[in-house]
């Protein structure tokens, strides 16, 4: 089996580039993406049909089976019932992993509308969630088809201690962060 190209990227590039950057000796205390889980919340509003309709596109966009997050309580404002479909998820660790976030960063973040980068904010932790409002910006997914235009979370979950070395592996990466106003104002 080969090792996908974002992981042999990681192996002979990132880490010793971490290593030198962040001062670390041990090999181990490089952070390393852990997992990354793909969340679409749609709330009581989709049918079954559209309920099995994104979990096909997110299968596809994932490469394994995403779990349906049934509601645990029913919320009378919200015309919800406990059991019913709200949510699909799917949480992706090694090749599949890997696989998806090369497509994530060099295919689909480019193909959004009047791309600037991503926001550098992450969770004080070293994890770092994206936002997508359009699901369709993946090639794998069928634009005739799509009846619902749902987004999704992408959480990318790192052994990162702190904010600066999940930044630093996630630039590595390249993953196409947004530029500071500052640094704008200064190139114009």
């Amino acid at each position: 089996m080969s090792i996908p190209v974002l992981k042999n990227t990681y192996l002979n590039e990132v880490v010793p580039a971490l290593r030198k950057t962040l001062g670390y000796d041990n090999i181990h205390q490089v952070p390393k993406v852990v997992k990354v889980v793909i969340n679409s919340s749609f709330g009581a509003e989709m049918d079954k049909n559209g309920v099995e309709e994104l979990r096909k596109d997110i299968a596809s966009l994932a490469g394994q089976a995403p779990v349906v997050v049934k509601a645990k309580m029913s919320v009378s404002n919200f015309k919800l019932r406990q059991g019913m479909p709200v949510g699909i998820k799917v949480t992706l660790r090694g090749n599949h992993m890997w696989d998806f976030l090369l497509r994530l960063i060099a295919i689909a973040l480019p193909n959004i509308r009047d791309f600037r980068g991503v926001p550098t904010k992450l969770d004080g932790q070293g994890n770092y969630t994206l936002g997508i409002i359009d699901h369709s910006i993946f090639p794998e997914i069928n634009v005739e088809r799509q009846r619902v235009n749902t987004g999704m979370d992408i959480s990318i979950v790192t052994s990162a201690n702190s904010d600066n070395e999940g930044v630093e592996l996630l630039k590595l990466l390249g993953v196409p962060f947004r530029k500071h106003s500052s640094d704008q104002a200064a190139a114009a």
